[in-house]
């Protein structure tokens, strides 16, 4: 199954906790689906962890921290799943 929408923003959707990877709903995407996943997960990631964000924000800080997270959790979920079930990524 093709990815519904826009890649990049189901990543986005990751690190904001809207949405999340799970080897059940790994199963109707294609190893080509999951190569394009892969890539957005760690270009948002990269996105974020760019931010620059004053020591006196707390909240952002904790905000940020929370994002990397999330995407480090669907990074690891969607690594294990290829490797489970050998798809070269």
């Amino acid at each position: 199954m093709a990815i519904s929408g826009n890649p990049k923003k189901l990543a986005q959707d990751i690190a904001n906790g809207f949405q999340s990877l799970s080897p059940p709903g790994l199963k109707k995407y294609t190893p080509a689906d999951l190569k394009i996943i892969l890539s957005n997960l760690t270009l948002v990631q990269r996105e974020v962890r760019q931010l620059q964000i004053p020591l006196e924000e707390v909240m952002q800080i904790k905000e940020k921290n929370m994002q990397i997270s999330r995407l480090n959790q669907a990074l690891m979920v969607l690594r294990s799943y290829c490797k489970k079930m050998r798809i070269p990524i």
